[in-house]
């Protein structure tokens, strides 16, 4: 899979800086004084950076960086957890704030909407449930959450994700030395293919997952469809698969009409044909932003999950334990895959995933910040792990949430007030960009103790039971909230909790840092 490393970010900063710089230009000139202007009445408190580049270069930097919130609280120690700024040529108004987070998120399509940049808009479709407005954002979000409710991930979700983690962790040759993400990345994508599309062919499997790479490299990209830019590169491979998914679709219409269609193995494109009445271009765009969510989202936080673990000998003696404790007993030969029932037995793994997540994004949620992602896919590549089948089990859920706080993939969010918007004592103006800081608030100390340690343990604290509760928590929001709260975060969660059942009871594992 194509890598995207710190450089490409700087080069991005710089072309966007020449961009912003050329925009604020024609503005200055129409500006009578000649000043440039201080913070809006009303407004949060704060500044307006560097002339012309306002806080641009610092924003990027700091969101590259491998602690994406620096910037914020710098800044938020000057003017408060709201405050002003200076973002891609506009006043923007972030916030560390929790409540207000919360204020923002629970008004999605009230008093503000989504807002993204033209190359990723582009990308993932007009039609999808990650850019549309209004009344079809609300159609495509209860279909997306109608597809992975609770009944669903029971009875069509649970076996199919173990069996195609045991093939694809089987797939790894033994005493083989491999990156862990090379291995969170397969995993991922052979899950998500397969429960979108209901492909099981490894080699089309692979082709995807090649224009996959292709795609997401494009999508925070600055919009130059030219070839030799990522954003051509990522059209092509959208083009591509939309046609590979039509071909799909025109197949099981066929296999329907002739009586020959099975209902396992078709994936939700199947389902999505025979239960939804939307149009095919539509359908397209909702598997891509499905895919694309669910993906990132779920590799990322895999990774992260094995990567604390390996750096708390306690936290993985206690997974091991928890797992040895639910491991199924093997029958003629062959284990027994693991129970609805199993699964809820996991307490501890559940705490090390909510720590680890990313989630994808208001997948996440939907949202998320590929800058932010190509700093840690740097850092995380330097670490070797050694494949060896060995009887080594894993634990609980604690672990999961806490590589969701700690790792989280949407660590911020990007709206744009619709109005004015009033907010105790400040107005934000109609088209101001707005950014609830997620991450910011995750790794905040007066709210987490040791808020940059790994800590799993404190999800088992009865004080911390109420901030745990991702739909209501103001300051826990690792599928986002609101009208776009992630419709795959229970999906994502069973899906990290059983590849860290298989993957550490199937394989040691070591850094290159004992080699």
């Amino acid at each position: 899979m194509a890598e995207i490393h710190l450089p490409w970010s700087v080069l991005t900063a710089t072309l966007l800086f020449i961009l912003f710089a050329a925009k604020l230009v024609v503005k200055k000139k129409k500006n009578v004084a000649g000043e440039t202007p201080s913070v809006p009445e009303k407004m949060p408190p704060g500044s307006r950076g560097w002339p012309l580049i306002g806080h641009s270069l610092s924003w990027y930097n700091s969101v590259a960086s491998p602690h994406p919130p620096t910037f914020v609280h710098q800044q938020a120690l000057k003017y408060g957890k709201i405050f002003s700024c200076s973002l891609f040529g506009k006043w923007a108004v972030v916030s560390s704030d929790p409540g207000f987070n919360r204020f923002i998120m629970q008004n999605e399509g009230k008093l503000f909407k989504s807002s993204y940049p033209k190359s990723f808009r582009d990308l993932v479709g007009k039609n999808g449930v990650i850019t549309v407005q209004g009344e079809q954002q609300r159609k495509l979000h209860s279909i997306a959450s109608n597809m992975m409710r609770l009944e669903k991930l029971k009875f069509h979700f649970l076996k199919d994700i173990q069996m195609i983690m045991i093939q694809t962790l089987r797939n790894f040759e033994d005493n083989h030395v491999i990156l862990l993400q090379d291995v969170c990345r397969k995993v991922a994508i052979n899950l998500m293919v397969n429960q979108l599309l209901g492909m099981c062919d490894e080699s089309e499997i692979n082709k995807m997952a090649e224009l996959f790479s292709d795609f997401v490299d494009g999508c925070l990209s600055l919009p130059i469809n030219f070839p030799g830019f990522a954003f051509h590169t990522a059209m092509k491979a959208r083009e591509t698969i939309i046609n590979k998914i039509n071909t799909i679709m025109e197949t099981r219409r066929r296999s329907s009409k002739k009586g020959e269609r099975e209902r396992e193995g078709e994936g939700v494109l199947g389902r999505l044909i025979e239960e939804e009445s939307l149009g095919d271009n539509a359908v397209a765009d909702f598997i891509i932003n499905l895919l694309f969510a669910g993906n990132e989202t779920t590799a990322k936080t895999m990774l992260f999950a094995v990567y604390f673990l390996t750096h708390s000998p306690r936290a993985m003696k206690q997974l091991l334990d928890e797992h040895n404790s639910i491991r199924s007993r093997p029958i003629n030969g062959e284990e027994e895959l693991l129970t609805w029932q199993d699964y809820k037995a996991m307490p501890f793994t559940q705490c090390v995933s909510h720590h680890t997540h990313m989630s994808p994004p208001e997948t996440r949620s939907m949202d998320m910040t590929v800058i932010s992602l190509t700093r840690r896919r740097f850092v995380i590549d330097e670490t070797l792990f050694v494949l060896c089948r060995s009887a080594f089990q894993a634990f609980g859920l604690e672990v999961i949430d806490e590589t969701l706080r700690l790792g989280g993939i949407a660590i911020w969010l990007m709206r744009e007030a619709k109005e004015d918007v009033k907010y105790k004592d400040y107005v934000i103006p109609k088209g101001c960009f707005v950014v609830p800081f997620l991450s910011a608030v995750h790794l905040d100390e007066d709210i987490y103790k040791g808020a940059l340690s790994f800590n799993p343990w404190r999800w088992m604290e009865p004080e911390n039971q109420e901030k745990r509760n991702w739909r209501s928590s103001p300051v826990y929001s690792p599928f986002g909230g609101g009208a776009r709260f992630c419709p795959g975060a229970e999906l994502a969660h069973l899906q990290i909790a059983l590849f860290l059942h298989y993957f550490v009871t199937t394989y040691r594992v070591e850094t290159n840092e004992g080699r």
